[in-house]
Protein backbone atom coordinates (compact mmCIF):
# COMPACT_ATOMS: atom_id res chain seq x y z
CA UNK A 1 0.00 0.00 0.00
CA UNK A 2 1.49 3.61 -0.77
CA UNK A 3 1.69 6.22 1.87
CA UNK A 4 -0.31 9.01 0.92
CA UNK A 5 -0.69 10.76 4.17
CA UNK A 6 2.44 12.43 3.79
CA UNK A 7 1.04 13.96 0.18
CA UNK A 8 -1.68 15.65 1.89
CA UNK A 9 0.00 17.46 4.02
CA UNK A 10 2.36 18.58 1.27
CA UNK A 11 -0.09 19.97 -1.18
CA UNK A 12 0.30 23.08 -2.57
CA UNK A 13 -2.66 25.03 -1.83
CA UNK A 14 -6.32 24.18 -0.69
CA UNK A 15 -8.58 23.27 -3.67
CA UNK A 16 -11.15 24.43 -1.87
CA UNK A 17 -9.85 27.98 -0.76
CA UNK A 18 -11.66 30.95 -1.70
CA UNK A 19 -10.19 33.51 -3.61
CA UNK A 20 -9.37 37.11 -2.47
CA UNK A 21 -13.07 39.30 -3.06
CA UNK A 22 -12.67 40.55 -6.81
CA UNK A 23 -12.24 44.47 -5.55
CA UNK A 24 -8.33 42.65 -4.51
CA UNK A 25 -7.87 41.73 -7.98
CA UNK A 26 -8.31 44.86 -9.53
CA UNK A 27 -5.53 46.07 -7.02
CA UNK A 28 -3.28 43.20 -7.57
CA UNK A 29 -3.55 43.58 -11.10
CA UNK A 30 -2.18 46.75 -11.15
CA UNK A 31 0.24 46.12 -8.80
CA UNK A 32 1.91 43.17 -10.90
CA UNK A 33 1.69 45.30 -14.02
CA UNK A 34 3.45 48.56 -12.51
CA UNK A 35 6.31 46.25 -11.26
CA UNK A 36 6.83 44.15 -14.38
CA UNK A 37 6.89 47.15 -16.64
CA UNK A 38 9.13 49.14 -13.96
CA UNK A 39 11.63 45.77 -13.78
CA UNK A 40 11.43 45.67 -17.66
CA UNK A 41 12.86 49.29 -17.50
CA UNK A 42 15.59 48.44 -15.54
CA UNK A 43 14.19 50.62 -12.81
CA UNK A 44 14.62 50.79 -8.76
CA UNK A 45 10.84 52.05 -6.74
CA UNK A 46 13.06 55.10 -5.88
CA UNK A 47 13.12 56.31 -9.71
CA UNK A 48 9.64 55.63 -10.46
CA UNK A 49 8.54 57.35 -7.17
CA UNK A 50 10.65 59.84 -8.03
CA UNK A 51 9.39 60.13 -11.50
CA UNK A 52 6.01 60.12 -10.65
CA UNK A 53 6.07 62.68 -7.80
CA UNK A 54 5.19 59.51 -5.45
CA UNK A 55 6.78 58.32 -2.57
CA UNK A 56 8.79 55.15 -2.23
CA UNK A 57 6.30 53.89 0.42
CA UNK A 58 3.17 54.32 -1.45
CA UNK A 59 4.76 53.32 -4.69
CA UNK A 60 5.96 49.69 -2.77
CA UNK A 61 2.00 49.73 -1.26
CA UNK A 62 0.63 49.60 -4.98
CA UNK A 63 3.14 47.27 -6.44
CA UNK A 64 2.20 44.94 -3.55
CA UNK A 65 -1.32 45.63 -4.11
CA UNK A 66 -2.15 46.73 -0.77
CA UNK A 67 -4.10 49.98 -1.45
CA UNK A 68 -6.35 51.33 -4.23
CA UNK A 69 -4.80 54.46 -5.96
CA UNK A 70 -6.81 57.02 -7.50
CA UNK A 71 -6.48 58.13 -11.30
CA UNK A 72 -4.53 61.18 -11.20
CA UNK A 73 -1.90 58.46 -9.25
CA UNK A 74 -2.14 56.12 -12.06
CA UNK A 75 -1.83 58.49 -14.75
CA UNK A 76 1.22 59.83 -12.79
CA UNK A 77 2.70 56.29 -12.92
CA UNK A 78 1.72 55.93 -16.27
CA UNK A 79 3.79 58.73 -17.58
CA UNK A 80 7.03 57.51 -15.42
CA UNK A 81 6.60 54.25 -17.14
CA UNK A 82 6.05 55.72 -20.33
CA UNK A 83 2.75 53.65 -21.07
CA UNK A 84 -0.43 54.25 -21.69
CA UNK A 85 -3.09 54.32 -18.71
CA UNK A 86 -5.01 51.29 -19.81
CA UNK A 87 -1.34 49.25 -20.27
CA UNK A 88 -1.72 48.92 -16.81
CA UNK A 89 -5.13 47.24 -16.71
CA UNK A 90 -3.95 44.90 -19.28
CA UNK A 91 -3.90 41.52 -17.16
CA UNK A 92 -6.97 42.63 -15.14
CA UNK A 93 -10.05 40.12 -16.05
CA UNK A 94 -8.21 38.24 -18.22
CA UNK A 95 -10.64 35.84 -19.85
CA UNK A 96 -10.34 32.02 -18.08
CA UNK A 97 -11.12 29.39 -20.83
CA UNK A 98 -13.10 26.44 -20.31
CA UNK A 99 -13.58 23.42 -22.54
CA UNK A 100 -16.34 20.93 -22.19
CA UNK A 101 -16.24 17.80 -24.34
CA UNK A 102 -19.19 15.63 -24.32
CA UNK A 103 -19.10 12.16 -24.27
CA UNK A 104 -17.58 10.07 -26.96
CA UNK A 105 -16.34 13.41 -28.44
CA UNK A 106 -12.92 13.55 -28.05
CA UNK A 107 -10.19 14.39 -30.42
CA UNK A 108 -9.01 10.52 -31.50
CA UNK A 109 -5.00 11.03 -32.39
CA UNK A 110 -2.03 8.88 -32.46
CA UNK A 111 1.10 8.76 -30.52
CA UNK A 112 4.59 8.16 -30.89
CA UNK A 113 4.68 4.49 -30.73
CA UNK A 114 0.46 3.66 -30.74
CA UNK A 115 -0.46 0.54 -32.06
CA UNK A 116 -3.75 -1.23 -33.20
CA UNK A 117 -6.02 -1.61 -31.08
CA UNK A 118 -4.59 1.29 -28.53
CA UNK A 119 -6.97 4.09 -28.80
CA UNK A 120 -5.89 7.42 -27.81
CA UNK A 121 -8.80 10.27 -27.17
CA UNK A 122 -7.68 13.92 -25.89
CA UNK A 123 -10.53 15.48 -23.45
CA UNK A 124 -9.48 18.69 -24.42
CA UNK A 125 -6.78 21.75 -24.37
CA UNK A 126 -6.18 25.20 -23.88
CA UNK A 127 -3.44 26.85 -25.82
CA UNK A 128 -2.68 29.40 -23.02
CA UNK A 129 -2.88 29.69 -19.55
CA UNK A 130 -2.60 32.43 -17.05
CA UNK A 131 -0.47 30.01 -14.71
CA UNK A 132 1.60 29.13 -17.75
CA UNK A 133 1.27 25.21 -17.29
CA UNK A 134 -0.22 23.37 -20.31
CA UNK A 135 -2.16 20.21 -18.95
CA UNK A 136 -3.78 17.73 -21.34
CA UNK A 137 -6.22 14.88 -20.81
CA UNK A 138 -5.98 12.07 -22.36
CA UNK A 139 -8.64 9.11 -22.19
CA UNK A 140 -7.09 5.96 -23.24
CA UNK A 141 -8.70 2.31 -24.43
CA UNK A 142 -6.82 -1.23 -25.07
CA UNK A 143 -8.72 -3.63 -26.29
CA UNK A 144 -6.14 -6.06 -28.51
CA UNK A 145 -3.16 -7.84 -26.71
CA UNK A 146 0.07 -6.81 -28.07
CA UNK A 147 3.82 -8.25 -27.51
CA UNK A 148 5.11 -5.07 -27.99
CA UNK A 149 4.11 -1.88 -26.40
CA UNK A 150 4.40 1.90 -26.52
CA UNK A 151 7.00 3.69 -24.29
CA UNK A 152 6.96 6.92 -23.63
CA UNK A 153 9.31 9.57 -22.14
CA UNK A 154 8.42 13.51 -22.44
CA UNK A 155 8.61 16.51 -19.76
CA UNK A 156 5.95 16.74 -16.95
CA UNK A 157 4.03 14.82 -14.61
CA UNK A 158 1.75 12.79 -15.39
CA UNK A 159 -1.32 11.35 -13.57
CA UNK A 160 -3.06 8.15 -14.24
CA UNK A 161 -6.80 6.73 -12.97
CA UNK A 162 -7.62 3.35 -13.98
CA UNK A 163 -11.44 3.30 -15.23
CA UNK A 164 -12.00 -0.60 -16.38
CA UNK A 165 -9.83 -3.65 -16.93
CA UNK A 166 -6.22 -4.42 -15.84
CA UNK A 167 -3.01 -3.50 -16.73
CA UNK A 168 0.75 -3.85 -15.28
CA UNK A 169 2.04 -0.10 -16.20
CA UNK A 170 5.69 0.35 -16.06
CA UNK A 171 7.56 2.94 -14.82
CA UNK A 172 11.60 3.05 -15.15
CA UNK A 173 12.31 0.05 -13.61
CA UNK A 174 9.18 -0.35 -11.05
CA UNK A 175 6.06 -2.31 -12.17
CA UNK A 176 2.35 -1.19 -10.53
CA UNK A 177 -0.51 -3.84 -11.55
CA UNK A 178 -3.11 -1.58 -11.47
CA UNK A 179 -7.51 -1.95 -11.61
CA UNK A 180 -10.37 -0.01 -11.63
CA UNK A 181 -9.52 3.20 -8.69
CA UNK A 182 -6.02 2.97 -8.69
CA UNK A 183 -3.95 5.76 -9.69
CA UNK A 184 -0.21 6.58 -10.45
CA UNK A 185 1.61 9.71 -10.42
CA UNK A 186 4.83 9.94 -12.04
CA UNK A 187 7.64 12.07 -13.44
CA UNK A 188 6.85 11.71 -16.82
CA UNK A 189 11.09 11.62 -17.83
CA UNK A 190 11.44 8.38 -16.65
CA UNK A 191 10.66 5.76 -19.39
CA UNK A 192 6.98 4.57 -19.21
CA UNK A 193 3.91 2.85 -20.31
CA UNK A 194 1.86 -0.48 -20.57
CA UNK A 195 3.58 -3.95 -19.66
CA UNK A 196 1.37 -6.47 -19.75
CA UNK A 197 -2.60 -6.15 -20.42
CA UNK A 198 -3.94 -8.67 -17.96
CA UNK A 199 -7.64 -8.00 -19.09
CA UNK A 200 -9.39 -6.12 -21.28
CA UNK A 201 -11.04 -3.73 -22.51
CA UNK A 202 -8.69 -1.58 -20.50
CA UNK A 203 -9.24 2.30 -19.81
CA UNK A 204 -7.52 4.89 -18.00
CA UNK A 205 -7.46 8.78 -17.74
CA UNK A 206 -3.95 10.00 -18.45
CA UNK A 207 -3.38 13.61 -17.48
CA UNK A 208 0.23 14.93 -18.56
CA UNK A 209 1.02 18.39 -16.69
CA UNK A 210 4.20 20.74 -18.25
CA UNK A 211 5.70 24.36 -18.55
CA UNK A 212 4.47 25.54 -21.65
CA UNK A 213 7.73 26.74 -22.85
CA UNK A 214 8.91 23.15 -22.49
CA UNK A 215 6.70 22.79 -25.88
CA UNK A 216 7.02 25.48 -27.37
Amino acid sequence: MSDVSGAASGAGQNPHAVREPKENDLEQAIGHEVRVLRKALGLTVSDIASASGLSVGMLSKIENGNISPSLTTLRALARALGVPLTSLFQHFEERRGAVFVKAGEGVELERRGTRAGHQYNLLGHLAATSSGVQVEPYLITLTTESDVFPTFQHEGLEFLYMLEGEVVYRHGDQLFTMRPGDSLYFDADAPHGPDKLVTLPARYLSIIAYRRSLAE
